[in-house]
């Protein structure tokens, strides 16, 4: 909901410490960070499962667990969400491999990307009264603290033909209404302009 990323080493530190489990869900980062934050083997084997989805960066459907032999031999006799479900058709085993393969050579749309990150905090004023989540991913959370803030604002991003919506209480807890902002690659810096001019006046009206 955030956008904000997890400092990945410090829990794996303390999940080695007291002999527990980390599972990861990497649905925001395939895309943002390549295949995702814990994409290198030094991190794989301290992992006990990261959840994959291919909803998000990559286009198609379904998820998918990595995992040891052994959480998946468990997995496949005991989840009964997978059990009682029907099997992939190939057309999306087809389309997850395709968009893997652009992935591999996505190095250019994913520095766009975090350009535009970058220009939208650069140009977004800062207001102690309706704070900016930290962030540093594409999905950037402003906190207006009130259902009808939240609501007039969007509205007003939608008057500028902006698709920008509103996360109202009790979706999150009351007091952290926001409106949730995701940037894209293909977003132009005019289209980002508009959308921070937009909220500044706003939030500092």
């Amino acid at each position: 909901m955030d956008g904000d990323t997890p400092p990945i080493m410090d829990i794996l530190a303390l999940t080695e410490k007291y002999n527990a489990n980390l599972i990861v869900d990497e649905a925001h980062a395939v895309g943002l960070y390549g295949f995702g934050l814990v994409n290198k083997p030094e991190l794989q084997n301290r992992v006990f499962a990261r959840v994959v989805t291919f909803g998000k960066a990559l286009g198609c459907h379904g998820a998918v667990v990595l995992c040891s032999n052994l959480l998946k031999e468990y997995l496949v006799n005991f989840a009964r969400s997978f059990i009682y479900t029907t099997a992939a058709p190939i057309h999306q085993a087809v389309s997850i491999k395709v968009a893997y393969g652009l992935l591999h050579d996505a190095a250019k749309e994913i520095q766009v990307l975090q350009q535009n990150i970058s220009f939208f905090k650069s140009q977004l004023k800062q207001n102690t009264l309706y704070p900016l989540i930290n962030s540093d991913s594409s999905i950037q959370c402003l906190v207006l603290g009130s259902n009808e803030k939240a609501k007039a604002l969007a509205e007003n991003l939608q008057n500028e033909g902006l698709d920008v919506r509103p996360i109202l209480s009790p979706t999150v807890p009351q007091g952290g209404e926001r409106i949730r902002i995701c940037l894209h690659s293909f977003n132009t810096e005019k289209e980002i302009s508009l959308l921070t001019t937009t909220i500044n006046k706003f939030i500092n009206a």
